[in-house]
């Protein structure tokens, strides 16, 4: 074989490095730019709303005053951001409920609870008024609003909207048991109860109104819902006189039986606790 002149043995080396500079240099394909783009942050991306609250942290937490409306995006509704949600029962309820200090808020109150109250007079598990739907309506279309966070107590309380305008119990019994439903749902940690109708019981008028006071507590036990049934009350207490209008109680009236709720749900064990056993890191 001849050999190379040495002048070429030389440049060869130098070629393949020119060759080799020239395949790996200009002539490549850019990478694909990748995006610096960011959506604002919006309530999902929230250090409070990335996992399902147990119990509420303050609203601080998320930055919204007192009062605010939230959209939680665990469940896709406003929500009402309350000053002491630890602290606040939910009651749910009709026109024996609305009053400012009727029975049902004095009673609850008197447990050591602050009052979120929710519902309109007309309204009941079946009942409608016109302006909002009943129960589970009116919390699925938002006519109402639930708090943020995770409340220790929700009470219902109702039936006698239902029974004037003669729902029966199959319809008592499937939108009672569709609101207990979506109330577990969103507040799996808090504790349920139901209160019954106020009527005059059974051998003394009460009538329908006694009738669905039963039947919500036979729907509570199937749960196993503290119940208080009122569907003697007015009788057993002698508060037929304490009525303004055969229906609804004079402020003496409320007093009187807001003090036997009273005492109906302590002995069932719902008394507010103390901060020691109940506070719970926020989530």
């Amino acid at each position: 074989m001849r050999k190379a002149p040495a002048t070429f043995r030389m440049l060869a080396p130098l070629i393949a490095v020119g060759v080799l500079l020239v395949g790996c240099g200009q002539n490549q394909t850019p990478p694909e730019p990748v995006s610096t783009r960011s959506a604002a942050p919006g309530p999902a991306q929230t250090s409070a709303a990335e996992k399902p609250l147990r119990s509420a942290p303050s609203p601080t937490a998320l930055n919204l005053p007192v009062g605010s409306l939230y959209k939680n995006p665990t469940n896709n509704r406003n929500e009402l951001v309350l000053a002491d949600v630890r602290h606040t029962a939910v009651l749910i309820g009709d026109s024996q409920a609305m009053p400012k200090d009727s029975w049902p808020q004095q009673g609850i109150a008197a447990l050591g609870y602050k009052l979120h109250v929710v519902g309109m007079g007309g309204t009941g598990y079946v009942a409608s008024n016109g302006k909002t739907g009943n129960y589970i309506d009116a919390l699925q279309r938002g006519d109402w609003v639930l708090p943020y966070g995770e409340p220790p107590l929700i009470v219902i309380e109702g039936g006698g909207n239902d029974a004037t305008q003669r729902a029966t119990d199959a319809q008592i019994t499937g939108n009672a048991e569709r609101l207990l439903a979506a109330l577990t749902k969103r507040y799996p940690g808090s504790k349920l109860a139901m209160i019954g109708t106020l009527a005059r019981g059974a051998s003394n008028g009460g009538a329908r109104r006694t009738e669905v006071d039963a039947l919500v507590g036979r729907i509570a036990a199937k749960h196993g819902i503290p119940f208080v049934s009122a569907g003697d009350w007015l009788t057993r207490y002698n508060a037929v006189g304490d009525l303004q209008d055969g229906v609804h109680l004079k402020p003496a009236g409320h007093a009187k039986l807001g003090a036997v709720l009273a005492r109906e749900l302590a002995a069932l064990g719902l008394t507010a606790r103390p901060d020691s056993e109940t506070a719970t890191p926020a989530q």
